[in-house]
């Protein structure tokens, strides 16, 4: 008798690969939307949440109201954060590390945390190091250059920051030895360790067991397989040589 294997067992929706989000420092959200107005604040603290990987800059609006930002790279404490509402801002006074919307964003300019919807408070391009590029204004829309060099179009009234998110270079730093270290960062895929499907046993892996480990042997899944069965060569045209 079989079991699942990982494959199938990584959707199950388990306790196994939940995300502890009561450890994070908190939603990261602008916590305001003052309409056709300006509304200041002060950063006052740089946090860092395990939940995210870049750090978040703790706001203090002029009204009193607080909020979670990632940080934009630069940034310290004491500095004016702005989130800017106003229907027609100059170019000459679009300045970093300021939200805006992105109609009032020039061409060419580096920004981040970028909104799907007006109000969302931001969605994409939230992590460490990386940024957008505004392309172009079409109407209503305004297209920006992805970090995956996709272009996507937004609505213009869709606020970003100015900027580039902070935390970059995190990933550069070498391990030198594979110790404890390196092991925990391992550890960190849900998937690790990964295993080789030929060197399980039969009944934990399609590809299992001695007998099926034959190099020149086609190892096609079935058309309507399920979920974790689709292994090895998934319908291919011909097996063999090309003659």
């Amino acid at each position: 008798m079989g079991k699942r294997i990982i494959q199938q067992r990584r959707g199950r929706g388990t306790s196994t690969y939940r995300a502890h989000s009561f450890r994070f420092a908190g939603r990261s959200a602008y916590n305001a939307y003052e309409k056709d107005a300006t509304l200041n604040g002060t950063i006052i603290d740089l946090v860092h949440s395990r939940g995210h990987s870049a750090p978040l800059m703790k706001i203090k609006y002029e009204n009193g109201r607080e909020a979670l930002v990632p940080a934009y790279e630069g940034a310290k404490i004491g500095d004016s954060f702005s989130i800017n509402h106003e229907q027609k801002v100059e170019a000459e006074d679009v300045k970093k590390g300021s939200a805006y919307m992105l109609k009032n964003i020039p061409n060419g300019t580096s920004i981040y945390n970028i909104e799907l919807k007006p109000g969302d408070s931001g969605k994409i391009v939230k992590a460490g190091g990386s940024y957008a590029v505004v392309v172009g204004q079409i109407k209503s829309m305004t297209k920006v250059l992805l970090p995956s060099k996709k272009e996507k179009l937004f609505n213009s009234s869709c606020r970003a920051i100015v900027g580039e998110i902070g935390g970059a270079g995190r990933l550069e730093k070498p391990f030198l030895k594979a110790g404890l270290k390196a092991m925990y960062k391992a550890k960190t895929n849900k998937l690790f360790p990964v295993v080789s499907g030929v060197a399980m046993s039969a009944f934990d892996h399609p590809h299992g067991g001695t007998r099926s480990l034959r190099k020149g042997r086609p190892t096609i899944s079935p058309k309507n397989a399920p979920p974790g069965r689709k292994v090895g060569m998934l319908r291919p045209k011909h097996t063999g040589r090309n003659k």
